[in-house]
C-alpha cells in the first residue's frame, strides 16, 4: 500500500514525540545530576518486531546501539504485560556498564499508568480507556538507556582503568525489574548492593521505569486514535521511508572503495597506539563498511564491542541525510557491517570496555568521516575526537556520604566545507550538556575554579577548527580522581589542508606543583588540590591563504 506523504508526516512526528516525551519524563524524574542536567539519557520506539521506528535527539551513541540490547531482551524475555526488562551487559547489546537500559512491550488493554513508586502496584483504576485487542502479540516496544553514575566496580564512577570486564561493575544480562505492574524488588536489592550510591541509583531507575510508562501511555493514544492496523503500517512506511533516502544518498556517491585509518594513543597499559581501519565500498546504492586490519583487542578499557561500532557507523551516515528524514533503522538497511570479531571494534569478553562506548567510537567516527572525505561527502574536519571522560569519587566530608560525579568535557567541533568549527561543544556520539556550576557546588564537595575557551586550540584553515574548553575543579575533600581520555599524542585532523587541532591535557594542581595526567590515569587527591582539563580544538579545513 502506497503511503499518503500527508499521513507520512503526521506518523513520524508522532513517534518521534513519544520519545522525546519519554526523555522529558527520565530527565524530570531523576535523582543524579548527571542525567536532570546532563541529559545523559537516550529513548525510543520499536515496532512489534522490535525493529526501530523513531528516537529522540538524544545521545548517538546510545540510540544506535540500543537496538541489539531491544533484541537481546526478546530473545532472552517473553516480556508479557506489566513487565520490563532491565540489562547493561556490552556484549548484549549494550555499550558500556553505566549505561543502564529498560525495555517494555505495549499490549492493547493493558493499563496505561503504572506506579512510579518501587514498591507499588499498577492501578487499573487510574488507566484511561485503551484500545483493547484479542491478539496475544505486543504492539509496540518502549525502550530508555540513562548513564549512571556509579554501577560499581573498582573505582568511584566505574570508568576507571581496568583490563577485563568484571573490574568494571555489576554486568547486568537481560531480566525483569517489573513483573506483570510489580517491582522486582530481588533484583533493585541486588544492583543497590552493588553500587556506592544506592538510594540514587534506585532514584534513576525508578525515572526510567516511569518514562517507560510515559511511552507505553502515548502509543496507546496513537493506537486508539488511528487504529493499530494504520498505525502499525505507517511505522513500516517511516522505515522503509528511511532506507530509501539512505539509498539515494548512497547513490549519489561515486562507487569505488575508500579506505583510512586513525589511532586511538593507547590504551591505558602500553605505549603503543591502537589502529582503526576502515573500508567504505560504494555499489551502485548499497555500502559496505569493512574494519577488517583494525588492531587486536587489547588490555585496557578502550574495547569497543559490535553494538558500538554499529552504532557509529549508524551515526555516520546518519548525518549524510536530510535532517527532516526520521532516524530509524532503515538507516542501515542498505548498508552492511563487517566487524572482525577479537579486535577493537567487535571485542570478545571478558575485554573491559568503559572507555570502547566514549573514546572509541568518537575515533570510528573520525576515521568513517576520513574515508567518506575521499568519496567527496561534504563532511568536517576531525572534531575532539574524545569524550574527557573524568570521575571523582570518595566521602563528602560536609555529611559522611560517599559520592560519584561523572561528566565529559566539551571540545572543538571540525570546521566544516564552508563553515569554522564551533567552539566548547560536545560532538558526534556524545549530545550531551555540561553539568551547571551551581548544580555541581551544590551536590558535590567540590568548586569551579575555571571554566572558560581554550583560545587558539582550534586548528588553523581557510575555515578554523572549533576551540576546545579549559576547566579547573577544586576538590572540597580527599577523593579518587579517574581520567579516561583521548586524543592527547595524537591531534584532530585538518581537511583540504587545514591544519590539526591542539591535542587537550589534564593536570593535577597540588601544594608540590603541577603534575601532568595520563589519558587513561587514576590517582588520589587530596583537599584543596584542583584538576585542569584542556580539551582539544577540532581540525580546520582548508588551506589558509591569509
Amino acid at each position: 500500500m502506497r503511503a499518503d506523504p500527508v499521513k507520512l508526516e503526521i506518523f513520524k512526528s508522532l513517534y518521534s514525540s513519544v520519545a522525546e516525551e519519554m526523555g522529558v519524563s527520565l530527565r524530570r524524574s531523576a535523582f543524579s545530576p548527571n542525567i536532570k542536567e546532563r541529559r545523559d539519557y537516550s529513548c525510543a520506539v520499536f515496532n512489534r518486531d522490535g525493529v526501530l521506528i523513531a528516537q529522540g535527539d538524544h545521545m548517538p551513541v546510545h540510540l544506535g546501539s540500543m537496538p541489539m540490547s531491544v533484541r537481546a531482551a526478546l530473545d532472552t524475555l517473553q516480556l508479557g504485560p506489566g513487565d520490563i526488562a532491565v540489562l547493561n551487559d556490552p556484549y548484549a547489546g549494550g555499550t558500556h556498564l553505566p549505561d543502564v537500559t529498560m525495555v517494555a512491550a505495549v499490549y492493547g488493554g493493558q493499563p496505561s499508568a503504572i506506579s512510579h513508586q518501587p514498591s507499588a502496584t499498577a492501578n487499573p483504576q487510574s488507566a484511561i480507556r485503551n484500545p483493547q485487542s484479542t491478539d496475544p502479540r505486543p504492539m509496540f516496544y518502549v525502550a530508555n538507556r540513562a548513564h549512571h553514575a556509579d554501577i560499581g566496580g573498582a573505582t568511584p564512577g566505574s570508568m576507571g582503568r581496568a583490563d577485563e570486564i568484571y573490574q568494571e561493575g555489576l554486568r547486568i544480562p537481560p531480566v525483569r525489574l517489573m513483573i506483570a505492574g510489580l517491582v522486582n524488588t530481588d533484583v533493585m536489592r541486588l544492583i543497590s548492593a552493588n553500587v556506592r550510591l544506592p538510594e540514587e541509583r534506585e532514584g534513576d531507575l525508578t525515572a526510567q521505569l516511569g518514562a517507560i510508562t510515559t511511552g507505553q501511555s502515548r502509543l496507546l493514544e496513537i493506537v486508539e486514535r488511528y487504529g493499530f492496523k494504520e498505525a502499525d503500517l505507517y511505522a513500516s512506511h517511516l522505515i522503509n521511508y528511511t532506507a530509501e533516502m539512505m539509498r539515494r544518498v548512497i547513490r549519489d556517491l561515486p562507487d569505488g572503495s575508500y579506505e583510512a585509518e586513525d589511532f586511538l594513543d593507547d590504551d591505558g597499559y602500553s605505549d603503543e597506539p591502537v589502529r582503526i581501519a576502515a573500508r567504505i565500498t560504494i555499489e551502485g546504492d548499497r555500502a559496505s563498511v569493512d574494519f577488517t586490519g583494525s588492531a587486536p583487542q587489547v588490555r585496557g578499557p578502550i574495547n569497543a564491542v559490535e553494538a558500538i561500532t554499529v552504532s557509529a557507523v549508524y551515526y555516520v551516515f546518519r548525518c549524510l541525510i536530510p535532517l527532516d528524514v526520521p532516524a530509524s533503522w532503515g538507516i542501515l538497511e542498505p548498508i552492511e557491517v563487517v566487524a572482525p570479531s577479537g579486535t577493537i571494534v567487535n571485542a570478545r569478553p571478558p575485554a573491559a570496555v568503559a572507555g570502547g562506548n566514549v573514546e572509541t567510537s568518537q575515533r570510528i567516527v573520525d576515521t568513517l568521516l576520513l574515508a567518506l572525505s575521499r568519496a567527496g561527502a561534504p563532511v568536517p574536519a576531525a572534531s575532539q575526537g574524545t569524550m574527557n571522560n573524568l570521575t571523582i569519587g570518595g566521602t563528602d566530608r560536609r555529611n559522611g556520604n560517599q559520592f560519584a560525579y561523572y561528566e565529559t568535557v566539551a571540545g572543538g567541533m571540525g570546521a566544516r566545507p564552508g563553515l569554522d568549527g564551533i567552539d566548547a561543544i560536545h560532538t558526534h556520539m556524545t549530545n550531551s550538556l555540561n553539568t551547571p556550576a551551581e548544580a555541581m557546588e551544590y551536590a558535590y564537595p567540590m568548586r569551579v575554579r575555571r571554566y572558560s575557551i581554550r583560545r587558539g586550540s582550534g586548528g588553523k584553515g581557510r575555515f578554523r577548527g572549533g576551540d576546545g574548553v579549559v576547566r579547573e575543579i577544586e576538590l572540597l575533600t580527599d577523593a579518587r580522581v579517574t581520567l579516561l581520555s583521548d586524543r592527547r599524542k595524537t591531534r584532530p585532523y585538518g581537511l583540504a589542508g587545514g591544519e590539526p587541532g591542539k591535542s587537550g591535557r589534564a593536570v593535577l594542581v597540588t601544594k608540590k606543583g603541577e603534575r601532568v595526567l595520563a589519558g587513561k590515569d587514576s590517582t588520589d587527591a587530596r583537599a584543596g588540590d584542583r584538576i585542569r582539563i584542556e580539551t582539544p580544538g577540532g581540525g580546520g579545513y582548508g588551506k589558509d591563504e591569509g
